[in-house]
């Protein structure tokens, strides 16, 4: 399911839980609903999952990078012994 689809879920959701006798109050906040919602979710400072993903990268790279560098210092440090 996509981002914009689970927003619509939610809006939908929320939005049928207004009885049917307030018609145009339900037809209102379908209107602004989903720029609430956005605009809620924005203010959460979360990241995009391809934000993750990349992160994610840079880290395992970081770590192999570290893994070899103390590899390289043990050596150093066994052969001034």
């Amino acid at each position: 399911m996509s981002k914009p689809q689970i927003v619509e879920d939610v809006v939908e959701r929320i939005g049928d839980l207004i009885p049917q006798d307030f018609k145009t109050m339900r037809e209102e906040f379908h209107t602004n609903a989903k720029a609430i919602v956005v605009a809620g979710l924005k203010k959460l400072d979360l990241v995009t999952r391809e934000e993750f993903d990349v992160q994610r990268a840079v880290l395992a790279k970081t770590r192999e990078k570290l893994k070899l560098l103390e590899a390289d210092l043990k050596l150093l440090q066994s052969k001034q012994k």
